[in-house]
């Protein structure tokens, strides 16, 4: 899936036991990672984290140690999301270690990207890359669960990066939602909300049929505007 392509997607160099320990919680305590879901073997989320073994089997003990995961020996075994880690951990939500100005600089970057993706996927798309985005809108449309609003709201803003056939653009995304995807479905919890950015993603998908670049850019940063106020919105709610 999309998503766990961007939750297990490379750590940088600088990041280490500590930023995968924090980008695994966050998608467990949200439900990105679902209860009793098996992570990959150590040897396979170091290669796909770009981490080495040690650095991944400490942040394994980390969050078997803060009852996120439990690991099971044997055959069959390996490390699996614990049962109701979000409701064992609400002190570990990821709008505790994230200040409002940090979440509006986020969404800043968040728009400039998804906004230039759609100013070229305008100009780009190709027949078949319209249709797949709108099987990806349809997809977030109906879907009614906030963890499955959020994953393919991920898919859809992926789509669009990847149609801008641009590799650094979809590259930056990618990136981006290491970061986007743990909070994302909190905000998807309001069913007005995602009917706002259904909406946005229509007006959008027009746009784009359309080959009309400046109103496609307007309406991506809008739809990218209105989830960062919510983000923010919601963090001075957990804060109170």
């Amino acid at each position: 899936m999309i998503t766990h392509a961007v939750i297990f997607a490379p750590i940088g160099q600088i990041s280490r036991s500590d930023q995968i320990v924090q980008r695994l919680s966050n998608a467990i305590i949200t439900g990105l990672l679902e209860p009793h879901e098996q992570l990959p073997n150590e040897a396979d989320l170091a290669k796909m984290m770009g981490v080495s073994h040690i650095t991944i089997r400490e942040a394994l003990n980390t969050l078997r140690a803060n009852n996120l995961i439990h690991t099971v020996r044997g055959r069959n075994g390996g490390s699996f999301v614990c049962e109701n880690a979000g409701a064992q951990n609400d002190g570990l939500h990821p709008l505790d270690a994230i200040g409002t100005e940090y979440l509006a600089d986020l969404g800043e970057m968040h728009c400039a990207v998804v906004s230039h993706s759609a100013r070229l996927a305008a100009r780009r798309m190709t027949v078949a890359d319209i249709t797949r985005f709108r099987e990806c809108v349809a997809m977030f449309t109906a879907a009614v669960a906030p963890e499955l609003r959020a994953q393919t709201d991920l898919r859809c803003l992926l789509t669009l990066a990847a149609c801008s056939h641009s590799t650094r653009l979809a590259s930056h995304e990618l990136q981006l939602q290491t970061e986007w995807a743990s909070l994302a479905a909190d905000v998807y919890r309001c069913d007005a909300v995602h009917r706002e950015v259904v909406d946005h993603y229509a007006r959008l998908t027009e746009a784009l049929a359309a080959r009309d670049a400046p109103l496609a850019v307007q309406i991506s940063a809008r739809l990218i505007d209105a989830l960062t106020s919510y983000l923010i919105e919601n963090k001075l709610k957990h804060s109170q």
